[in-house]
């Protein structure tokens, strides 16, 4: 098991930008892609966002493609989610969580293992 530990999250105005963190300890960070995932209550947890082991390959989903950055430091085991051009619509909970996979991306929730608490984001217009 991987714990992970998001950090970040915040009050922005609307075009603004946020850079979340996630914190990994436990098993080798490095064993895992990550993915960043976002949630509104009442509504399933969406796909932002997954990153290769290394970090030289992404998949975004389209809604934040051209504005959010997902990296990787494997020194630090820490991911990151650069969001920039923040919408009102970005508004939720960002979790980050472990992927094991190898061949095509995983973006649903059920192909993620380890979750964090997540880190709240409240965009205002």
């Amino acid at each position: 098991q991987v714990q992970l530990v998001e950090s970040g999250g915040g009050l922005v105005q609307a075009g603004g930008s946020l850079r979340l963190s996630c914190a990994a300890s436990g098993r080798t960070f490095s064993d895992y892609r990550m993915g960043w995932f976002r949630q509104v209550p009442g509504k399933e947890r969406e796909f932002v966002a997954v990153i290769s082991r290394g970090g030289g390959s992404t998949f975004y989903a389209d809604s934040v493609t051209g504005r959010f950055t997902i990296s990787r430091d494997n020194a630090k085991n820490t991911v990151y989610l650069q969001m920039n051009s923040l919408k009102p619509e970005d508004t939720a909970n960002y979790y980050c969580a472990t992927n094991a996979g190898w061949s095509a991306w995983n973006t649903g929730p059920a192909d993620f293992g380890s979750w964090g608490q997540g880190t709240q984001v409240t965009v205002s217009s």
